[in-house]
């Protein structure tokens, strides 16, 4: 009678998952030592999947153990990595379990690029082996009777899992095998089978007869519904599988009642009621025999029936000769009780008890995307306070330049370089002079051209792959079961989007850094001649000696001194705000370990209020300072310029100086601008080529995908059924059908789409 149920496993095409993974590691963790480490987990999850997927398994725990191990890691690695179409696309393909297809058709499978379809089949195969396994036990012992009980129970949970989670993990429709209604009745199997093991064991320890009762009464109502579930479910009963195992669990029912009828009628014998004993036996009778007129070749039940058959005999005589009790009708008869001791065991990873994660020192991608925009908050932050005080510098300069300070204090002789307007001259000749800057602005057009040709590249492959995918799609209409491409893709488009507007951007930002310069050029060419050139093409004035020593301008040194105090203790500030370090990471794992989610722009904001506000409340003070200042210092000017003997030559010459000062301040900004140019088109650069890489992915992905649905309807289409009325007279079932009229035979696919399915 030990009849058990057990579930075929599912098959899976080899993946490669080393090289996307690698590809991803490589691009996000640059450290060298935490990417060899992660490297080599991704060689062994590679491994753990061929080992778990890629090999015949025996029916033991320790292969159940593998498979249990790589379905927890596919779980902990899951929120690691952005496992989608448009990110990190890796292409599962798996077969049907049950649907042994055709000759020429070959088994339904379905490829989906999701991680979650990939744990789906997984946990099918954790629930189809330990089924297998749980069906091996030696059920004459207690230790088999318990493994057996724990694996039913498993595998029960597993489904039930599969069926609560499989739409929303895969987000299209199934295969059969893993359909929720599939799926549903085998955890019904599953369970029914453990209840009737606690039956078997209850047997053998001799337990109370009313308890065994129960708990085959319980068994069988779990058999009745997976029967219902099986029975009834359209999908199901057009698999060979299930047209086997209907009849099982029919018997099952049936046996199960009559067990339970078995041991009520003892009970009813302890209590002498007599004609009860003979109902329940003579129903128990009835149950046994339409299994045997209906079920013989699934299930075997003599020696159930001979035992039901001796006490029926014995109960009918001694009720005949010594009793003469009533026996009543089964229908008024008293319900048996129920009692379920089994459940469906829970699934909540790890499920492994040796499992431990590849990846464990890996954040969650949650964690890494609220890192990556918290980082581009900081950078905004600093930028913002940093990009302030150099505006005010800026500002601070260009006043003074306007005012040709301090050169005007320098210059009193009226016939030599004033000292400030000499150092300007030596710095820019000490950065390389026009012929750096020239370098620097001839280098900026091939940067621009290299990133933009990338750019194009990529959203080339994108365009070429979508237009096949479109031209395929109108082909196989409805057959053409994936999501479209132009979907797929918005995301990328928008980041190229994004991409070619930051080049637009940067045209323009270059552009005016080049008008910049050729408005300076020439004073910046003077201040790269020698000395004895340059002071030969400054005007010479009338000397101001009178003014040397005077108070105004002690006045104004100190006030100019003061205004470089201020600059020097920005670009310590800057320097500080710069040097800024907070560890982010452990904020946002607590919060995710703690809340399950993360509320980045809450924490962010108020961790970078807490790093940078008292550094906000100094470049204000320094902001405020300067402006006092150079207030004073216009009103000083106004004084000191009344008092200079004024005069064409003193004009001409203070005009050179201020257009020299400001060239000077022009050359400093022009090659600072260039500098951040070139490091901004080299970093973007790098940007476009994991931009590229990952487009080359997802379209490697989808052509590997449209390969393979492509062979798929081709097969599926070709060799259908319903080809063979096409055309007359009818070929050889196992004959290619002749060309339609006009048509090639490379066209053949593509002309019969239409009758595909039906």
């Amino acid at each position: 009678m030990a009849t058990f149920i057990s579930v075929p496993l599912k098959k899976s095409s080899e993946v490669d998952l080393v090289k996307p993974l690698s590809k991803f590691v490589t691009a996000s963790y640059p450290a060298a030592e935490e990417q060899g480490e992660y490297l080599r987990a991704v060689e062994e999850l590679n491994k753990l999947r061929k080992n778990a997927l890629g090999r015949p398994l025996d029916k033991h725990e320790s292969s159940l153990e593998i498979i249990l191990r790589y379905y927890d890691q596919l779980c902990a690695v899951e929120p690691k990595f952005p496992f989608s179409e448009n990110q990190l696309c890796l292409t599962f393909t798996w077969k049907d379990a049950f649907d042994k297809g055709s000759l020429f058709s070959g088994s339904a499978k379905l490829a989906l690029a999701s991680l979650g379809y990939e744990k789906t089949c997984v946990l099918f195969n954790v629930a189809a082996l330990a089924s297998q396994i749980a069906a091996e036990q030696n059920l004459d012992n207690d230790e088999g009777l318990k493994a057996a009980a724990k694996f039913y129970q498993l595998a029960s949970g597993a489904f039930g899992h599969i069926k609560d989670t499989v739409l929303s993990a895969l987000n299209r429709e199934p295969t059969g095998d893993i359909s929720p209604e599939t799926v549903g009745a085998l955890s019904l199997i599953m369970l029914a089978q453990a209840q009737e093991v606690f039956f078997l064991k209850a047997t053998s320890d001799k337990m109370k007869d009313a308890v065994i009762a129960k708990l085959a009464n319980q068994a069988a109502d779990f058999f009745g519904d997976a029967f219902k579930q099986c029975q009834y479910k359209d999908n199901l009963s057009k698999y060979f599988y299930f047209q086997e195992v209907l009849p099982v669990l029919a018997a099952k029912h049936c046996i199960m009642q009559a067990n339970a009828e078995l041991h009520q009628s003892i009970l009813a014998k302890q209590k002498k009621r007599f004609g009860e004993e003979i109902a329940r036996l003579q129903h128990a009778a009835e149950l046994v025999k339409t299994v045997a007129s209906r079920y013989d070749e699934y299930v075997s039940v003599k020696d159930l029936s001979d035992k039901i058959n001796r006490a029926l005999t014995a109960a009918k005589k001694d009720n005949d000769f010594i009793y003469h009790d009533r026996v009543p009708e089964v229908k008024d008869l008293d319900h048996i009780g129920k009692a379920a001791l089994v459940k469906a065991t829970a699934i909540t990873p790890p499920l492994s008890q040796k499992f431990t994660d590849l990846f464990e020192k890996m954040v969650p991608m949650a964690v890494q995307q609220s890192m990556s925009i918290y980082n581009q908050r900081k950078a905004e932050t600093v930028n913002r306070l940093v990009g302030t005080m150099r505006e005010a510098t800026n500002l601070c300069n260009g006043v003074l330049a306007s005012l040709n300070l301090p050169a005007a204090l320098e210059d009193l002789s009226g016939d030599s370089i004033p000292q400030s307007i000499a150092e300007k001259a030596r710095s820019i000749v000490q950065q390389g002079g026009l012929q750096s800057i020239e370098q620097l602005i001839k280098d900026l057009p091939e940067l621009l051209t290299r990133n933009r040709e990338i750019l194009d590249e990529s959203l080339k492959m994108l365009d070429d792959e979508e237009t096949t995918d479109n031209e395929l799609r109108t082909k196989f209409n409805q057959r053409w079961s994936r999501t479209p491409s132009g979907d797929l893709y918005k995301p990328l488009r928008t980041e190229g989007a994004n991409f070619r507007n930051i080049l637009d951007k940067a045209v323009q930002a270059d552009q005016v850094v080049k008008d910049r310069y050729n408005t300076h050029c020439d004073m910046i060419t003077l201040l790269c001649k020698p000395e004895n050139e340059l002071n030969a093409a400054i005007p010479s004035a009338n000397p101001t000696r009178t003014l040397q020593g005077s108070e105004v301008v002690n006045v104004l040194r100190s006030q100019l001194a003061q205004l470089d105090e201020i600059k020097k203790e920005r670009e310590t500030l800057e320097g500080e705000i710069k040097a800024v370090t907070f560890d982010m990471c452990t904020t946002f794992l607590t919060a995710l370990a703690q809340d399950g989610a993360i509320n980045e722009e809450q924490l962010s904001l108020a961790q970078l209020d807490q790093l940078y506000s008292a550094y906000n409340q100094r470049v204000q003070a320094s902001l405020r300072s300067q402006e006092e200042l150079l207030g004073q210092v216009q009103t000083s000017h106004q004084e000191f310029s009344s008092l200079k003997q004024s005069n064409t030559e003193a004009n001409q010459r203070e005009e050179v100086l201020k257009k020299l000062a400001a060239a000077h301040d022009s050359y400093v900004e022009i090659s600072s601008n260039l500098r951040e140019g070139t490091k901004f088109y080299n970093d973007l650069t790098e940007i476009l080529l994991k931009f590229q890489n990952k487009c080359s992915d997802i379209v490697f992905a989808r052509k590997t995908e449209r390969d393979e649905l492509l062979k798929y309807v081709l097969t599926r289409f070709l060799f259908h059924p319903k080809l063979a009325s096409l055309s007359k007279p009818r070929p050889h079932p196992y004959s290619l059908p002749p060309p339609f009229f006009g048509i090639s035979l490379q066209n053949i696919y593509v002309a019969r789409a239409p009758f595909m399915f039906h």
